[in-house]
């Protein structure tokens, strides 16, 4: 795997301007679904076996971290949390590149031992995510 820095070329897709997009529209339309007072999101898999999916918390971990209570978002779901400040730094990088016309970061020469290390270490999060979860199921 190699990071190269370039700017872009006519066909390339703007990923910093799309997904910096993308995350502020779904922060807006979350601050709003909930400034509304709309029925929080409901887990099925909860509600039906009373235990936590491997996603529960998520909404509560987001807004402890939008509040800045970041040891009870880290503690409602640690994955979540570790998501969310890695997109914070995404968004900084890719307001910055955006205002500056700055060259991109892009990943070159992804190999697809790298790609299943990569696949591996999701799984594995996802995983280990569950298991805090399970061990901390009270908690929902």
């Amino acid at each position: 795997m190699q990071l190269v820095r370039r700017h872009l070329v006519p066909p390339e897709l703007d990923h910093e301007l799309i997904w910096l997009t993308v995350s502020f529209g779904s922060l807006a339309f979350a601050a709003i679904w909930l400034a509304l007072g709309l029925p929080w999101p409901r887990c099925a898999f909860h509600d039906v076996t009373g235990l936590p999916c491997a996603t529960c918390g998520m909404t509560r971990s987001a807004i402890q971290f939008f509040h800045g209570n970041l040891f009870a978002a880290l503690r409602w779901n640690p994955l979540v949390f570790v998501a969310l400040c890695g997109l914070s730094i995404f968004d900084a990088y890719a307001f910055v590149v955006l205002v500056a016309r700055a060259p991109r970061v892009r990943i070159a020469r992804f190999s697809s031992a790298e790609k299943a290390f990569v696949r591996a270490l999701v799984l594995t999060s996802l995983a280990a995510n569950w298991g805090y979860l399970l061990l901390h199921w009270r908690s929902f």
